[in-house]
């Protein structure tokens, strides 16, 4: 049965254009949405770097200290919320819709929190921020899908990372710098009008894409249950933070809501992974979790245990980030390699990489090593990624693709947070001298190495499964088809 048939929906643009070997990302179809999805995801990538750089002069000023942690957990738990939202939205109304409701909610977080006088409202603000983030970052996959036929998503996938590595390298610096010259409000204010651009660019380019046709309006308890699990990850995140005797009681609240919430949002045997689409969107988690519960790691490790400075230490970080733009950059050239492939070759290479971390823990041996491990594990991650994406495409029907994407950011958020509040409950754990601080790193590295072996060995299961023969239809047909 073909694509179309198999969907029940009409075609987007992305079936409609040439396919002849000059098209491109950024021929005359698809210039202004590529150029306007790439500048939304670099100002979203530029504010989520920058504002850890100006957060404590934000607190101090707000006379905030002791509320320092929120304004991250909001944001965390509202693009959780968000997610699902962008998700509805595009199944329901279009990705034109959905884009200009996450855009516009994003702007109203960044307007409020550059206007806050009060630590509540800057909490607050930052939780709006969550919402429009979250439905961004599902739009862009659902666009990516209905704009962009199969053959052109690899090298626009490695686009998206490109656009995320920028931010990544000049973020941090450039809102120390306007902190500084020009005050903290200035790193959200600021970024409002190139949002406006980016939209300006996108939305004339996305008129033609209304609601998918067999779309169903969406019930509330989905909402509900983002609520949850988002309200899941915070506790969790909370009980690492902590080593006393409410620690884990908060942990099996966060765990118990983490999962009710999190089992009508994901496909059914996401936790097993099985093949297929529930397959992606647990190997997103794998992949994310274990990255960035290393990511979180690394630089406190050469802190304490080397004495860098934050700018030293901060430099694997970068190494990470050219590694994975490079990566996405070969894999998009190279559309003849099956994305299984490229997939499990991705985890591999991120278990390696971080398995070398290990040598930042080991007395006698200096840290610099971990520039080059760390850059090993940025190769996986841009293999990995992108060839998720392009599964994820693949496999999810269009009348779907929207809660299907929001499913896939969820899983990826999630897991991160797990991961990473793994990560703090070993700190922790050393800084209340149940263990020392090589001993916790080495613990972490066994783990969420580990974590990536096993999405090595589940990465087959990403690829597309087997048609089951209908009883109803004759084998002959089968065979004709």
């Amino acid at each position: 049965m073909s694509g179309a048939g198999r969907t029940g929906t009409r075609k987007g643009l992305g079936d409609d254009v040439t396919t002849s070997s000059a098209a491109g990302v950024f021929d005359r179809t698809h210039r202004l949405t590529t150029a306007g999805l790439l500048m939304l995801i670099t100002f979203v990538a530029f504010e989520s770097m920058a504002v850890a750089t100006a957060m404590p002069t934000a607190v101090t000023e707000l006379d905030g200290l002791a509320w320092y942690g929120w304004p991250f957990s909001a944001y965390l738990v509202a693009s959780v919320f968000g997610m699902v939202v962008g998700g509805d939205l595009d199944d329901r109304r279009g990705s034109r819709a959905a884009l200009l409701a996450g855009a516009t909610t994003f702007a109203a977080g960044l307007l409020a929190g550059g206007l806050a006088g009060h630590m509540a409202m800057f909490v607050a603000a930052r939780a709006i921020q969550g919402v429009g983030g979250g439905i961004i970052a599902v739009s862009l996959y659902v666009v990516a899908g209905r704009a962009y036929r199969p053959a052109l998503r690899p090298r626009l996938f490695a686009a998206f990372s490109a656009a995320w590595v920028l931010p990544a390298l000049v973020g941090p610096l450039l809102a120390g710098l306007i902190t500084t010259h020009a005050g903290w409000r200035w790193v959200f204010l600021g970024i409002l009008p190139l949002i406006a651009l980016g939209l300006a660019l996108l939305l004339p380019a996305l008129r033609r894409f209304g609601a998918p046709e067999g779309a169903t309006a969406p019930g509330s308890a989905r909402r509900w249950s983002a609520l949850l699990a988002g309200a899941g990850v915070a506790a969790l995140q909370y009980a690492g933070q902590r080593l006393d005797s409410l620690a884990p009681v908060v942990a099996v609240v966060g765990v118990t809501a983490l999962v009710a919430g999190l089992r009508p949002l994901l496909p059914q045997g996401t936790v097993r992974a099985r093949s297929g689409l529930p397959a992606v969107i647990g190997a997103r988690g794998l992949l994310a979790g274990s990255f960035f519960g290393m990511d979180a790691l690394l630089p406190l490790s050469l802190t304490a245990l080397h004495g860098y400075s934050p700018t030293t230490a901060g430099i694997p970080l970068t190494a990470g980030a050219l590694g994975w733009a490079l990566a996405s950059q070969w894999q998009g050239r190279r559309p003849d390699v099956a994305r299984v492939v490229l997939l499990r070759a991705g985890f591999l290479l991120l278990a390696a990489g971080v398995a070398g971390t290990a040598l930042v823990a080991v007395p006698g041996l200096p840290g610099w090593p971990s520039y080059l491990t760390w850059g090993v594990a940025g190769l996986g991650m841009g293999l990995g990624m992108p060839s998720l994406s392009v599964l994820l495409l693949e496999q999810s029907p269009e009348e779907r693709r929207g809660a299907d994407s929001a499913a896939f950011q969820i899983a990826d958020v999630t897991a991160s947070a797990l991961c990473v509040g793994v990560v703090g409950v070993l700190v922790a754990a050393s800084t209340a001298s149940l263990l020392t601080l090589p001993a916790a790193v080495l613990l972490a590295v066994a783990v969420l190495t580990a974590i990536a072996l096993v999405g090595a060995w589940l990465a087959p299961r990403a690829g597309a499964p087997a048609a089951v023969p209908d009883p109803a239809i004759p084998a002959t047909t089968l065979r004709a088809s």
